[in-house]
Formats: structure tokens, sequence, C-alpha cells
């Protein structure tokens, strides 16, 4: 039997010319925020226990789950068509990738994280310059390689494993590590000499799959949902009935920045308005709408906006 993916045969899945997009969904700590992203977007991505093959309910699409670390390379060169991880891990790899988007999308990627040089807090060392023939121990080995060349300076650069934190001063001079607050650096009695980059997560995609019509429409399909879908992320849509001769000062309650529609009703002294607003300040502006003169007032969700 003939699906989407291709037949049936002899117990075997074989694969048809249907055009099929592969993506990677990033493992760990991005892989729960990224499925619901994709929900909120209107896909359902559902994991399956020790399998790294999500199921995705969208045909055209074949999931992979893969460390965000090895992403790009992967994408780069052409295992997955597509995939999501850290521009971090893209400068990293060194990865001739196509950054279709910036997606900026879970409660713990909000703020960029960044790749510091961090040294003890007694520790000579106040600067780049300072790190001649020393002792560098990082994850980020080609990161902290390309930022010595920047500055001209020649240290050695050694694989860190885990736990970097805690090698200084006897195992390494100084380290090169992610962080998104310090907290752990200075618990660690760390202090922070120089940010190295800045990371916030990203869709990638192949160079040869983007040249690609049906999968560059895909990706950028894709991306117009995601995109919708964080825009929407704390934000619900009011609407109203407001008589004319009060419009203005409802008008005036609701946020400058925002423009609301308004449409007239069949009653001409009448017109409904529809608006958006964060959610945070919909208990503090709802009664003061009401006392402004507004009617029949409507708080629903949304679940995406696209501009």
């Amino acid at each position: 039997m003939k699906t989407a993916h291709g037949a049936v045969h002899g117990g075997r899945h074989l694969r048809t010319s249907a055009p099929v997009l592969k993506f990677g969904i990033p493992a760990g700590s991005l892989q729960e925020a990224t499925a619901e992203l994709f929900r909120q977007a209107g896909y359902r991505i559902t994991f399956r226990s020790r399998s790294y093959y999500p199921e995705i309910d969208d045909p055209e699409i074949e999931c992979i789950l893969i460390r965000a670390q090895e992403m790009a390379r992967y994408v780069q060169v052409g295992v997955m068509d597509a995939g999501l991880t850290g521009h971090d891990w893209i400068v990293e790899n060194r990865a001739k990738v196509v950054e279709v988007a910036e997606l900026v999308f879970s409660k713990v990627s909000r703020r960029p994280v960044r790749w510091v040089l961090a040294v003890p807090e007694d520790s000579p060392i106040q600067g780049p310059r300072d790190l001649q023939g020393k002792h560098i121990a990082t994850e980020a080995v080609n990161l902290t390689a390309d930022y010595l060349e920047r500055h001209g300076v020649e240290a050695s650069v050694e694989f860190s494993w885990g736990a970097t934190e805690v090698k200084p001063p006897r195992l390494a001079d100084a380290i090169v590590e992610v962080t998104e607050t310090g907290s752990s650096l200075r618990a660690n009695n760390l202090r922070i000499v120089d940010t190295i980059v800045q990371s916030t997560p990203r869709l990638i995609a192949n160079e040869t799959a983007w040249k690609d019509d049906w999968k560059r429409r895909k990706l950028e399909n894709m991306t117009l949902m995601l995109r919708g879908a964080m825009a929407a992320e704390g934000k619900v849509g009011l609407m109203m009935n407001v008589p004319k001769d009060k419009m203005d000062g409802v008008v005036a309650v609701l946020p400058a920045l925002q423009k609301p529609t308004l449409s007239g009703l069949v009653n001409g002294d009448w017109i409904a308005v529809n608006t958006v607003i964060d959610e945070s300040v919909v208990r503090d502006i709802i009664p003061r709408l009401k006392e402004a003169g507004a009617s029949g007032i409507v708080e629903y969700p949304l679940s995406k906006i696209i501009e």
C-alpha cells in the first residue's frame, strides 16, 4: 500500500519519489521546548522511547534527533536538509550552512547564552593578550582557537569533557565556558574576562537543499508558522463594543504600540474594537476599559500572530 512516504513491501518500507524534508530536532535541553513550539505552530511531534526518529503529523517531513553540538555538521554534509541548533555550534563546527531564521523560543533560551573567557578571581589574566602561552580548557575548541587567532595569541587549547569550571587553576589557566547568568562561574570563584560569542537558536538549512524550490518553500512555510507561534506567546486578543462618543477614551487606555481594528456595528452609534495586548496587563486594562465605556469585552487566547 502506497503512502506519502513510500510503499510497504515484504515488511520493508520502500521510498518513492515523493519529496521529503529531512529535519533535525535538537536532543537534550531544547528537545521538549522545540516540540512545544512546533505544537503551537500546528505540528505535532511525538517522541518514542529509545528511538531517534520522532514522529510528526506531516508526511512531507522526516525528523531525526541529533545533539545540537553536531547538528550543523550533519546539515552541512546533507545527512539532514535542515535542523535547529545554536549559533555557537555553527561557529564551532565552522559549518557552511544557510541560517534561515533566529528562533528565540524557549523560556530557557529567551536571553542569548554567552561563551565567555573565565579565570580564577586572583588570576593575573585581565584580557586575551595575557593568554599567551597559557593553557585553556573548553568544550568549544574551534571557537576558542578562532578567538585566540583574532587576537594574535598562541595558547594551548584542550577539549574538556565536562566539569570545566573546576579545572582552574590546577588543570588550566583559563576556561571558555557557556553561561547565561554567570552564577555557576561565580560559585566556582571564577570571574569573566571577556565574552567570545553570544548565541541563540537558529533554523539552518543545507546549501543544496535551500536551492531546491520545494524544500525551500517547505522551510519558508515552516518558519512563517514558527515565528507566528513565537509572536503570539504571552499575548491575548481583546474584543469589545464601544459607543462612538467613548472611543477616544477607550483607545487612550490601550497600549500605545497596538493599533486596534475598528469596524462598524449594525447600530451605527457603536464600534467593534479588536486588539492584541500582553497577557500580563489584561487584569489592569480590562477594568479601565470598562470604566472608559467599553462593554461586551471578550478575552481570547492566541496561537499564532502572522505579520
